[in-house]
């Protein structure tokens, strides 16, 4: 033993430690992270070299991500100017804003269109779903009625129950001769066996995993990752919002029941945009199987006079040059004139974020974040904790969830405006992982959020400046060495 000991000492440490020095050099001189992601992975690689060193390896080396995802974007473009004219005629058809917005929500629309190729489809229909049973109710019921095409695309998906209900529903329809595709990520879907997927591979569904490890199990990446969740049926039914395929977002998992989350069923234009979306991420994994702009995936839609919803589907991830879903983020802040209320399992804004819901609330604004009152990753929780504190004194009003686990990621403005999809509010969102959210200027809609979120506060504690104040040292050391490593996550 003390053999091993001296070797590790004698050996092992010293070569770590100047492993971990090319990392820091890395970071500073070829990844150029911003300067506190910079400080605090020099903090991790020098001053706690093993833990730097495994860290390091699991969630840093992003020098190569313009490699990994050089040819996503390069296809991107190739196949955004194949459906510019679908882009177009989209426009052509929704010309018109039901709603009475204002100049400074159609600049927003503007910079989504021009940062984000976001086009604006004004006929969509929405039904909104906070609660995981009626959410799969529905996508099975769309997934049973099934003509041509099924395409999902999820961040996470699980062997359980409602996981088994859904392959078995793709598999059916598989077999009835539907073409049948699902995406799922590398590492969130990676925990079903072949033999999960066996019977629908057989009946001639299509699969394909988003950054896959060589062995087809759980990468040992976190970043990266494709977190979004999608679903699109015949190119006339989209489905976006938070829900993951596992049973504990139905709540049939007592530690984390009841589960609060949000999603919408969308009907109209809006669908194309989100089948667009999967067209882009399928081609990139399955690059045996490329999907072609066929009419038969942008079907003519039947337009009711009454669906009029103006809404833009917004994607980021490491493979845009900006940060849209951030600054989607920011510009529904700054065009708050009442009320901002959001909702998020994971809080760990960067200053840009923080500025602006901390000038909200100076300026009288209503601004109002519910998380989780129980960690499901404490480190995140504890750091998202102390800035949930850092905004106290300046007005903002905080909540925590005490009734199971809220995992909702929304946003409602002024019932104006109002984003539900897969972003958190966090650095991991913002710059790491791929997003889709749905943003919609509609009144109706951000009404129905609005009630649903004043609801949930009758079963939150609100986290006032005193009981801030009076946490136990513990939870404050927590919050400290959490925040302290914040950005590294």
């Amino acid at each position: 033993m003390n053999e091993i000991l001296e070797v590790i000492n004698d050996f092992i440490v010293p070569v770590i430690f100047l492993v971990n020095i090319c990392f820091a050099l890395t970071v500073v001189f070829i990844e150029r992270k911003n300067p506190s992601a910079t400080i605090a992975w020099l903090m991790a690689l020098l001053f706690a070299p093993i833990i730097g060193f495994i860290l390091y390896l699991f969630v840093g080396q992003s020098f190569y991500r313009d490699r990994m995802f050089g040819m996503k974007k390069e296809e991107d473009e190739v196949l955004t100017r194949v459906i510019e004219s679908q882009k177009k005629e989209l426009f052509t058809k929704a010309a018109s804003i039901s709603e009475p917005l204002s100049d400074a929500y159609k600049r927003m629309i503007l910079m989504l269109m021009e940062s984000n190729k976001a086009a604006l489809t004004t006929h969509n229909q929405v039904r909104v779903f906070i609660d995981g049973n009626e959410k799969f109710s529905s996508l099975l019921e769309a997934i049973r009625g099934a003509q041509d095409h099924i395409h999902l695309e999820y961040y996470i998906l699980k062997d359980d129950e409602i996981g088994t209900e859904i392959f078995a529903a793709l598999t059916e329809r598989a077999k009835a001769g539907v073409s049948v595709r699902f995406l799922g990520d590398g590492l969130g879907a990676a925990g079903p066996k072949k033999s999960f997927f066996a019977p629908y591979l057989a009946a001639g569904g299509k699969l394909a995993f988003f950054f896959p490890s060589l062995l087809h199990i759980s990468h040992p990446r976190i970043n990266y990752r494709n977190h979004r969740k999608i679903a699109v049926i015949d190119g006339k039914i989209g489905f976006i919002g938070g829900y993951n395929i596992g049973d504990d977002y139905l709540s049939r998992i007592p530690e984390w029941a009841p589960w609060r989350d949000a999603a919408v069923r969308v009907e109209g234009h809006a669908v194309l945009a989100m089948q667009i979306r999967f067209f882009l991420d399928w081609n990139y994994a399955a690059k045996s199987d490329i999907l072609e702009f066929a009419p038969r995936y942008f079907p003519e839609h039947v337009v009711d006079p009454d669906a009029r919803l103006p809404m833009q589907v917004v994607s980021g991830g490491p493979d845009t040059y900006w940060n849209p879903i951030k600054e989607s983020y920011l510009k529904l802040i700054s065009l708050a004139t009442e009320s901002v209320y959001i909702q998020t399992p994971y809080f760990i804004p960067d200053e840009s974020i923080m500025d602006a819901l901390r000038m909200a609330a100076l300026a009288g604004i209503d601004v109002r974040i519910i998380i989780p009152s129980k960690p499901d990753h404490w480190f995140v929780y504890w750091a998202g904790y102390s800035y949930i504190g850092q905004l106290l004194d300046a007005g903002v009003r905080a909540y925590t969830y005490n009734t199971g686990f809220i995992h909702a990621k929304t946003i409602i403005v002024d019932e104006v405006a109002a984003s539900v999809g897969s972003a958190n509010w966090d650095v991991r969102s913002f710059r790491l992982n791929f997003e889709t959210n749905a943003i919609m200027y509609d009144s109706t809609v951000s009404k129905e959020l609005k009630h649903h979120f004043l609801n949930d506060l009758k079963v939150c504690t609100e986290m006032t400046p005193e009981r801030y104040a009076n946490l136990p040292k513990k939870i404050k050391i927590k919050q400290s060495v959490s925040r302290l490593f914040s950005p590294l996550l």
